[in-house]
């Protein structure tokens, strides 16, 4: 999207014109896939002659939402209230990196500054969300090969300000951030020599909590998730 700008958009509403056809909204597990299509959305709103070029003139009819925003919902959240069949009493640091609320007037769903909606899940299975002031800083996203020296300089910094707010693991709602920081952690321990975190989507947080086995998708992680007697 940095170098075609009708490229980056023809994409998107490809996939919001599917959706719109379908008649349902578009769930995104994804910050930068939610980001790119909620972008899409909105140019097209705001642009008659897009909305010609890419979807033959008509508006549509559906949202763009984050796994994020749906968890959180009220009766979503009541309902994963109610299905825990263990809380974990994990100490946990929720990330959400640079993707997810930013631009603000663009994704909208949670606070740019302080967002609460992970936090809010993380409390919902049983666990402390612990304040941080790194939520939306950025871990170098898609540098990770282009710029890998200073991917580990931004992980290394997440990894160390986890541990100083106590955390048992980081809590994360993107693809990217995850890779980033489970993925190239072992570089930047290495490098800086920082103490090693367990990085957890929180829909690994949550089928824990729902009673599902860990085990089956741990050892898929870079960093070995060790929170035996914890869980």
């Amino acid at each position: 999207h940095s170098l075609d700008s009708t490229l980056a958009l023809a994409l998107p509403a490809r996939n919001l014109r599917i959706a719109d056809q379908i008649g349902l909204d578009m769930l995104a597990p994804c910050a930068a896939c939610f980001n790119r299509e909620k972008m899409a959305a909105v140019q097209l709103a705001e642009d008659e002659s897009l909305r010609a070029k890419f979807l033959d003139g008509k508006p549509l009819s559906i949202a763009v939402r984050h796994l994020i925003e749906v968890l959180a919902s009220p009766p979503l959240l009541e309902r994963i209230k109610r299905s825990v069949q263990k809380e974990l009493g994990l100490k946990v640091v929720c990330y959400y990196g640079c993707l997810l609320v930013r631009p603000p007037d663009v994704v909208s769903f949670d606070d740019v500054e302080n967002p609460e909606m992970m936090d809010d899940i993380v409390r919902a299975i049983g666990c402390e969300a612990l304040d941080w002031s790194f939520k939306t800083d950025c871990c170098g996203a898609g540098l990770s090969i282009a710029r890998t020296d200073l991917v580990l300089k931004l992980v290394a910094k997440l990894i160390e300000m986890a541990h100083e707010a106590g955390a048992d693991c980081i809590s994360v709602a993107c693809p990217m951030c995850h890779a980033n920081l489970d993925g190239r952690q072992k570089a930047a321990v290495k490098r800086f020599g920082i103490q090693t975190m367990p990085v957890l989507y929180i829909t690994e947080l949550v089928g824990m909590a729902l009673g599902l086995d860990p085990e089956r998708w741990f050892k898929r992680h870079m960093i070995p998730v060790r929170l035996q007697g914890k869980r």
